[in-house]
């Protein structure tokens, strides 16, 4: 009986189309992901070239004082991109994966990104994950609106009713076939991507492909809670694509709107300017208010004091730029807890809601969602610090730049070591898959 259905199925020949449809957008997106693995590489390659270049260029021109040197040196920290990240590129297309930042005031720096046609960001990327969230339900739809009304509306279930001993068995089988046809393909795809994108094998991998097949369930199940009802075929279609839509495009608008109306965050433009007119005042300033409120927050610098024969020193100006920070921490602060509650809550209602969830977990299992990008500003944050407390000493003490091995200074790298939890990943899928074939199968046994 199965060999027979699936001949049935494959044979149409919107099925035929149907599916080569899918496995061509599916290949395209395995190449959109391949060109963006290779602009993350290429632009790592250069960067490291770029700062060891740069470094040499500049210490050889400024020989003669640290402070100056390093006003113009920048030290490199790159978050670390997975071969995974290609099927889910999430907002690393609008995040930079690189922060190049010099040891002067952090928060005019923390926020700088590459310059992108914004056209194309609203458009996105048409990667692996766009393909399953979007277009997957379309042709599960396509495949299951009218299993049961097609034959209704023919006039052959009457003879399918008499011939087989379990209609609801029947339908099952004609379920499977098409499940079966979806999760093949689903796998063609990514085990393509596993060769071609050379991902390996681990637990986030069978963890992303688990998903991928758990979302295929979820909107089989939809189709079978609907087709359930036993309406007509028309009826069936525009029941599905109204929940395609609502599910896709409607519900995650109003969640956005929401979440960004609930938790409004300080632009960080306005964030960058307060860091430099904070420095900028502190011209006009007493230097020695300055330097005590520099003292408070490096007590071990307490040491180094201003040359009095000196209108100019570098122990000031750094201490000029390290107020810039200071008093745009607030704001700093209240900017990283906002987009954290932006998050949290976006995960919790993601919970209830099935394409949001998937998109989320997808994202985190590629490093490519808001989390990673909050855990790399810190990382910058300490990685901009841990520079600082390097050179402070060498700048105040006028160390020799000859005598700083500058060639050990090499581009460092951020790996995000967030574990993905298997029970937050699968579980909410799995209770409305079981809550739709539930409600289903009752409508079943009440209609037969």
């Amino acid at each position: 009986m199965l060999q027979l259905l699936f001949k049935n199925f494959i044979r149409s020949k919107g099925t035929k189309i149907g599916l080569l449809f899918l496995l061509i957008i599916g290949f395209i997106s395995l190449l959109i992901g391949h060109q963006f693995q290779e602009k993350q590489e290429n632009n790592i390659a250069e960067t490291a070239a770029y700062q060891k270049e740069h470094i040499a260029r500049n210490a050889n021109f400024h020989k003669d004082e640290m402070g100056l040197l390093l006003y113009y040196i920048k030290f490199s920290l790159v978050n670390k991109t997975l071969p995974i990240n290609s099927l889910s590129i999430g907002q690393r297309d609008v995040n930079p994966s690189i922060q190049s930042v010099t040891i002067r005031g952090l928060e005019g720096q923390k926020y700088d990104s590459e310059l992108n046609n914004p056209s194309n960001l609203l458009a996105g990327n048409i990667d692996f994950s766009f393909v399953l969230l979007y277009l997957f339900p379309l042709l599960i739809i396509a495949f299951s609106y009218n299993i049961i009304s097609e034959e209704k509306e023919s006039g052959t279930w009457k003879i399918v009713a008499t011939q087989s001993p379990n209609t609801f068995l029947y339908i099952l089988k004609l379920f499977y076939v098409r499940i079966l046809s979806l999760t093949a393909l689903v796998t063609v795809l990514l085990l393509t991507a596993v060769f071609f994108l050379k991902i390996p094998i681990d637990q986030s991998f069978l963890i992303f492909y688990g998903i991928a097949v758990l979302y295929i369930l979820f909107w089989f199940a939809v189709c079978f809670f609907i087709v359930s009802l036993q309406k007509n075929s028309n009826y069936n279609a525009v029941i599905l694509l109204t929940i395609w839509l609502f599910l896709i495009i409607i519900v995650p608008a109003a969640v956005n709107t929401y979440i960004v109306n609930r938790y409004k965050v300080p632009e960080a433009l306005e964030l960058t300017l307060k860091q430099r007119n904070a420095y900028h005042e502190k011209w006009d300033t007493d230097k020695n208010e300055t330097m005590e409120k520099f003292y408070k927050h490096y007590p071990q610098f307490r040491s180094y004091k201003i040359p009095a024969d000196k209108e100019f020193s570098w122990l000031w100006y750094y201490a000029m730029q390290q107020m810039g920070d200071d008093e745009s921490a607030a704001e700093s602060k209240e900017l990283e807890t906002k987009l954290e509650q932006r998050n949290r809550a976006g995960e919790l209602i993601a919970q209830f809601i099935p394409t949001l969830h998937t998109q989320i977990q997808l994202n985190e299992i590629a490093k490519s969602d808001l989390q990673n990008q909050l855990l790399f500003l810190k990382e910058t944050k300490t990685f901009h610090e841990k520079m600082r407390l390097y050179f402070y000493p060498k700048i105040f003490n006028n160390a020799s730049v000859d005598q700083e091995n500058w060639q050990n200074f090499k581009v460092k790298t951020f790996t995000d070591s967030t574990s993905v939890s298997v029970l937050k990943a699968f579980l909410p899928l799995a209770i409305l898959i079981f809550l739709l074939i539930g409600f289903g199968w009752r409508n079943f046994v009440k209609n037969r």
